[in-house]
């Protein structure tokens, strides 16, 4: 589809450019839709389904933004049957009377009606036991929408007269198809650098709908300028305005204090600590912040660390002051001595960027429960080891995404009680790769 030309460009126009980019950019036959082949490829579940000329109810389940509601529209344009849209979270049961009264008008006259209901599992089991007797009689075909799981949230008499298909996020593949396609409807290319382009779907998270309008929002910037990923995320995303207390000398003690138990100077943590002490500070939220050095500077270089300021938080609450005090001043001696270790703290911080540059990668099958029918056929569960059956203790299955390379976030370092996890997580890595697996 081109642009008019521009003698050409009247109200029409207008009227199609105001509309949201998503919305321009929706699929008007299935073969467009992306990022959803195992359904709609050739050999897919719901084109054999069609191919048969025979469409029954289903459930779509999917994260937002996957096709959901256009998969819908177009199976009723495809079947020529009357598509009624309903959500779940504005509707109630009066409002669903009303659809199976006109359906039943409709089914008369020789036209069915394909009911979308998204949002589905917002029905309580009430109004979902309502959907029963007119999909058991063909007076409606429906298709709802979740993004959770059917098999919890939808009654096991609705769910049993629906087959349930599951929707994939959308790769990186099917996100640069629209973005592509985006660029053609607005005939400019995107003001990113490459790398700015690979950020600009990995914060789409799988989403299309989402990433349809980060890029609407970048139509605004100049002709010209390309963003790289920093700019990219300062174009599309608000930032929180910034909180100031004001008191300098409240933030410049505590650095003190929490630098100098880094620095294993335990005179002068003893020190910062009396002068925020003298100077009145809530004793609680000194111990709220040793609480948080054991854990980030201390770590499991001495695992006793968090229980020794624990402990100090809860002698300071019983005692209360001055008493309680010299608890808190016997942690932070114990601190300041304590071997250190920031390994814990930087595979935390490590592993939370991986988790938000995957985004929703769902974990390998054989990992998961599978508490109903509907997961252990979907796989769940299957080839799952029991490391307690190996006679090492440790079967060496992979924990992590099927499609994510394995990282190491946690590195031990060779102080106080993280040498012996040293060794042992070596071990392990020995028998992960030489596949000495006992299962």
């Amino acid at each position: 589809m081109g642009r008019p030309p521009k003698s050409e460009t009247g109200s029409l126009f207008t009227e199609t450019a105001s509309r949201p980019l998503a919305d321009r950019l929706r699929p008007e036959t299935l073969d467009q839709v992306v990022g959803q082949d195992h359904l709609l490829g050739s050999e897919g579940a719901i084109s054999r389904m069609l191919s048969r000329g025979n469409i029954t109810s289903l459930i779509l389940w999917g994260p937002p933004g996957t096709g959901k509601t256009t998969i819908a529209r177009l199976l009723a344009q495809q079947t020529d049957m009357r598509f009624v849209p309903l959500s779940a979270i504005f509707s109630g049961v009066a409002d669903l009377r009303k659809i199976f009264d006109e359906a039943r008008t409709h089914r008369t006259a020789g036209q069915g009606t394909l009911l979308f209901v998204d949002e589905i599992h917002r029905f309580n089991r009430a109004q979902q036991d309502g959907f029963l007797p007119v999909v058991e009689d063909g007076t409606i075909v429906l298709i709802g929408a979740t993004t959770e799981n059917p098999s919890f949230e939808l009654n096991p008499p609705l769910l049993s007269r629906c087959q349930v298909f599951v929707l994939n996020r959308l790769d990186d593949a099917a996100l640069e198809t629209l973005v592509s396609r985006a660029e053609g409807d607005t005939g400019r290319a995107l003001p990113l650098t490459n790398d700015g382009r690979a950020s600009l779907r990995a914060m789409a998270d799988g989403d299309g709908r989402y990433l349809l309008n980060m890029v609407e929002a970048l139509q605004v910037i100049p002709d010209g300028e390309l963003l790289d990923p920093a700019a990219l995320a300062a174009a599309v995303q608000r930032r929180s305005p910034l909180y100031d207390k004001a008191q300098e000398s409240h933030y410049n003690l505590i650095s003190a204090l929490h630098k100098s138990l880094r620095g294993s100077d335990a005179d002068a943590a003893l020190y910062w600590l009396a002068r925020m002490l003298v100077g009145g500070e809530d004793p609680l939220y000194i111990v709220r912040r040793l609480v948080r050095f054991a854990s980030e500077d201390v770590g499991l270089a001495d695992p006793n660390a968090l229980v020794q300021s624990l402990a100090a938080w809860d002698a300071y609450q019983r005692l209360g002051s001055p008493e309680g005090e010299l608890a808190i001043a016997q942690c932070v001696i114990y601190l300041a001595t304590a071997p250190k270790s920031n390994a814990a703290y930087r595979a935390f911080g490590a592993a939370m960027r991986d988790a938000r540059s995957t985004g929703s990668l769902m974990p390998p099958k054989h990992i998961l429960n599978a508490p109903t029918g509907l997961m252990k056929d979907l796989g769940y569960g299957d080839g799952y080891h029991y490391d307690h059956d190996a006679e090492e203790g440790f079967s060496g299955q992979n924990y992590f995404p099927d499609d994510m390379t394995r990282p190491t976030f946690y590195r031990p370092v060779e102080r106080g009680f993280e040498r012996d996890i040293t060794k042992r997580l070596a071990y392990w890595a020995k028998l992960r790769k030489t596949g000495n697996k006992d299962q």
